[in-house]
């Protein structure tokens, strides 16, 4: 079976050739490290799957090239997959698969560290040391213990966090459309994200990005808010308007802000531009804040998590090669 990989950096290639080695899966990898859209999508041609990633786009005229060319499979070594047509890939008949899950602690475990770094300013202690400046100014914190987060969107990576600040010793709230009946048993109390965001100091986000949750922190919810609240995103960029957050900012009224994710990242992530202009003026607005932390789409990053990736990636194909029913498929409804 011919797999066009798209997207791909080295460790990419590592995990999936040694997942598909283990397996014993009779792969042939085509590597590409160009992002999968619809002007590179005849790079594929020849090959009957293309493995991709969250930054590729897989919209109509990408999927439209792909079935002329006689792709059969969109296999995604990721969660997410708001980056594609599903109506164009049902219309074709091209069946979708992603990895549902891999390690939601690595996620979780990111995102509170985040938290930690935005708290106890240790970003700006890290650097003051090493300019010999000792001196704490500026770097006052609160302690965890005792203070109310919020999490919205409690699946595997939200439960994984809710259960962390547990441990810290935080009230957790969470919102979701199916609450976790493991988290109220542990204490965390379900409410409406109107009421959730009014009362939490810290809110996470840990939901999907769908026409529903685009911008679910807008302006008018940014005002719900405390004064000072710290705001964590680690999930998708578009669930945040940037823009918002920006005058948020400015006014004070966010404290502080983490994100490993941000809307318009596909542009920016994953590659290095430290020699070039960076072109994207809201995203350097946002740079330029002291009380700001962005990382570039790394809390997956784990050695755990990509052999759990490339593990359930190479079952997909596997599964597809052999005619067999297929895991974790990605529907329109």
């Amino acid at each position: 079976m011919i797999v066009a990989a798209f997207s791909v950096k080295p460790y990419d290639q590592q995990f999936l050739e040694a997942a598909a080695e283990a397996a014993g899966a009779p792969v042939e990898w085509r590597w590409f490290s160009e992002p999968l859209r619809a002007e590179t999508a005849r790079l594929a041609e020849g090959a009957t799957a293309v493995c991709c990633f969250v930054n590729d786009t897989l919209d109509a005229a990408c999927i439209e090239t792909l079935a002329t060319i006689g792709v059969k499979l969109i296999c995604l070594r990721c969660a997410g997959f708001n980056q594609v047509d599903l109506q164009a890939t049902e219309a074709h008949g091209i069946p979708v698969v992603r990895v549902p899950e891999y390690s939601p602690h690595a996620v979780a475990e990111h995102t509170v560290g985040l938290v930690l770094m935005l708290n106890r300013r240790l970003h700006k202690a890290y650097n003051r040391v090493r300019e010999g400046n000792f001196a704490l100014d500026g770097l006052l914190g609160f302690d965890l213990h005792g203070r109310t987060a919020g999490v919205v969107g409690t699946g595997k990576i939200g439960r994984c966090v809710a259960e962390i600040l547990l441990g810290f010793g935080c009230r957790v709230l969470a919102h979701d459309v199916h609450p976790d009946e493991q988290l109220i048993g542990c204490g965390v109390d379900y409410l409406p994200l109107e009421e959730l965001l009014e009362q939490c100091r810290i809110v996470s986000l840990h939901c999907p990005l769908l026409p529903a949750t685009h911008h679910l922190i807008n302006a008018e919810r940014i005002k719900l808010m405390q004064e000072g609240v710290m705001l964590i995103n680690t999930s998708r960029g578009g669930l945040v308007d940037t823009r918002a957050v920006i005058d948020g900012l400015k006014r004070g009224h966010i404290g502080s802000l983490g994100l490993d994710v941000y809307e318009e990242e596909a542009d920016l992530f994953f590659d290095d531009k430290s020699s070039t202009v960076i072109q994207d003026d809201l995203f350097m607005r946002l740079l330029t804040f002291p009380n700001v932390v962005v990382t570039a789409h790394q809390a997956f990053f784990t050695a755990d998590a990509l052999d759990a990736i490339a593990g359930q990636t190479v079952r997909n194909l596997e599964h597809f090669a052999r005619g067999e029913p297929l895991e974790a498929v990605v529907g329109i409804g």
